[in-house]
């Protein structure tokens, strides 16, 4: 007895030409999968651990403090009248979200190499799941943060309006550079031994603990650059009320644009060669 004709189409799978981006529609077909990955890595971040998720509250808070201590022994750090408490924890809620992004998603990629060796699917998926739990984190951090508010007797600002825009400009520059890096540690496995020291250098030349006032007025500029400003004051702007960054938004929008589009490209690219090189 002869087996049944498969009657399934085939599917031909042809690496690109030139420098193309990748096909959203295949990607939205493959949502569930993203999902998937997703939960399983928050689930993992926290099996075995004693506090478990609470670790998202703890991290930002415990930050905010040891930091903010170490600061106020040189003197006061200025805050335009918010508690420093809050002003600390609102900076460090977006800087362990951007760190915790670029941190994972560098690494997605290598982390999922039996996958990748085994079926296909498109490689995007990984960084865009990677990135998830870190979304989440900060959506908990967040919480705390209008809860410290609440205790230190800070209104929300009328700006917090913008805070969704704001916080898109956190993900463009922190999903863009992941896309960058977890396409390099494949091949150069290395930078994910030095995505965890820049990012402890970024945390001392962003103003995570302080306000970009606290920068002699001459090197502004050129500290500036440093996308991450931009988000920073940006944050601080639409939650708290403190001075409203003006232009310096379109820095992080700028970079995290190129940084995407850079990224999506080169990731697309270099993805031919994964399951060879994982």
């Amino acid at each position: 007895m002869s087996a049944p004709a498969d009657n399934r189409p085939a599917h031909t799978i042809v690496p690109p030409s030139g420098w193309p981006l990748p096909d959203l529609r295949e990607l939205w077909g493959y949502r569930d999968l993203v999902y998937f990955l997703a939960r399983r890595d928050i689930a993992v971040r926290y099996r075995q651990t004693v506090i478990g998720a609470a670790w998202a509250i703890v991290q930002p808070v415990a930050f905010a403090t040891v930091l903010g201590l170490f600061l106020t022994l040189f003197g006061r750090v200025p805050t335009e009248g918010v508690p420093y408490a809050v002003f600390a924890l609102a900076g460090m809620s977006v800087w362990l979200f951007v760190s915790g992004s670029l941190s994972s998603t560098a690494t997605s990629t290598v982390a999922s190499s039996a996958l990748v060796r085994k079926v296909y699917f498109p490689r995007l998926v990984i960084p865009l799941a990677a990135i998830i739990p870190s979304i989440v984190d900060f959506l908990v951090a967040l919480v705390v943060l209008f809860v410290a508010m609440a205790i230190f007797g800070v209104a929300p600002s009328g700006n917090i309006v913008a805070l969704p825009g704001v916080f898109l400009l956190a993900v463009l520059v922190a999903f863009g550079a992941g896309l960058w890096l977890s396409a390099l540690v494949v091949r150069y496995r290395d930078i994910q031994h030095v995505v965890p020291f820049l990012v402890q250098v970024g945390l001392f030349v962003s103003p995570v603990l302080y306000q970009l006032d606290l920068i002699p007025e001459r090197f502004q500029a050129v500290y500036s650059l440093n996308p991450m400003v931009g988000v920073l004051e940006g944050f601080r702007w639409a939650v708290l009320g403190t001075s409203p960054p003006g232009e310096l938004l379109l820095i992080p929008l700028t970079v995290g644009a190129l940084l995407l589009i850079s990224g999506l490209v080169f990731f697309t690219r270099a993805e031919t060669t994964f399951a060879d090189e994982v």
